[in-house]
């Protein structure tokens, strides 16, 4: 996903069950995966979907609470330069006082926050870190910053296919479960209507390789390219099922456990793809479509984009602080956290 601006079928680990998740207000939790091998697989019928969007770590939103969020995404930790030190966006230290604030507000109502290393600028600490236990420690260092328990790693562009960094960071991230019980980790990837690619595919199969146990895999249904230009909720859908098939050979878990296996992010309005946009009803589709199928949470790149654009909707604002659609301010997150269904365009 784009930093704030303005700022192996057949694997034998299945994905793990967060046993740890927040309630939302609403009751759901915004936990997520299938029992590890040989112990019973829980219930899902008990289990909404939450929702958890991205938000900036450093710059508050009038909309981040928009839909009640159990969890919040914090983007981006990533390194500072070609040094071993985890910065939030690259720039301000991990112990900055005022994101500490920040961070303290959004927990006030009751969410959990979960800290996102990668994204789609910079470097992720696995390309700059020298040794898989000093790559744990940035990692733990960020998460102790944050007070979190939940650790996304958005993985995308030339990292995702950079095997020694995927070999790095499965070895470290493991090494982190090790010394946090309770640890919760995601993957964030790139997904195409044809599903995972084989670049994210290798990478699952690295975690699990290294003994990784992975709560969620959340799909970035967005930035298909320019030959997709239809509609974009039901492309949203398709990626889904086609992830969907592939998760089930990757962890070799049930059909209802991969899909509480599963996340959803997409980028709401207009996106720097010619041709997509994505419409308040595009995002009631993709949360009725999770609720149905029990995929663990939604979510959307991000909250500060959640409002209507000011002036000309086809300038580059509507790329990183607003959605570049006809909408009132917290539309798409009450879509996502299905609040209320949506009906314009």
């Amino acid at each position: 996903m784009r930093a704030h601006r303005k700022a192996a079928a057949g694997c034998a680990l299945l994905l793990a069950l967060a046993t740890a998740g927040c309630s939302g207000r609403d009751g759901t939790t915004d936990a997520a995966g299938a029992a590890p091998s040989g112990s019973a697989a829980p219930s899902t019928a008990a289990r909404g979907t939450s929702y958890a969007p991205y938000v900036s770590a450093t710059t508050a939103s009038a909309t981040d609470a928009a839909g009640s969020p159990a969890a919040y995404n914090l983007a981006f930790v990533i390194s500072a330069g070609d040094d071993c030190d985890p910065r939030w966006n690259g720039v301000q230290e991990i112990g900055d006082t005022a994101v500490a604030s920040r961070v303290a507000a959004l927990k006030e109502s009751g969410a959990a926050v979960r800290v996102s290393f990668g994204g789609a600028s910079g470097r992720e600490l696995a390309a700059t870190c020298g040794s898989a236990s000093v790559l744990a420690a940035a990692y733990g260092e960020a998460l102790d910053a944050a007070g979190a328990t939940r650790a996304d790693f958005d993985i995308e562009g030339d990292e995702l296919t950079d095997a020694a960094s995927v070999a790095l960071r499965s070895e470290a991230i493991a090494l982190l479960q090790e010394e946090r019980s309770g640890l919760e980790v995601s993957f964030t990837l790139p997904v195409m209507p044809s599903g995972l690619d084989a670049a994210s595919l290798a990478l699952l199969t690295s975690a699990n390789d290294h003994g990784v146990q992975v709560s969620t895999v959340n799909l970035m249904t967005m930035n298909y390219g320019e030959s997709y230009d239809g509609d974009m909720g039901a492309y949203a859908l398709t990626s889904a099922k086609a992830a969907h098939t592939q998760l089930r050979k990757v962890f070799g878990t049930s059909e209802a456990d991969a899909w509480r296996g599963m996340a959803l992010t997409s980028m709401p309005g207009v996106n720097d793809v010619a041709g997509e946009t994505f419409t308040l009803e595009d995002a009631a589709e993709v949360r009725a479509f999770a609720e149905e199928n029990g995929v663990a949470w939604v979510s959307m790149w991000a909250t500060f984009r959640d409002r209507p654009c000011d002036g000309d909707t086809s300038s580059d604002d509507a790329l990183t602080d607003c959605s570049g659609v006809d909408q009132e301010d917290g539309d798409f997150a009450q879509a996502f956290a299905g609040q209320r269904a949506q009906r314009r365009r």
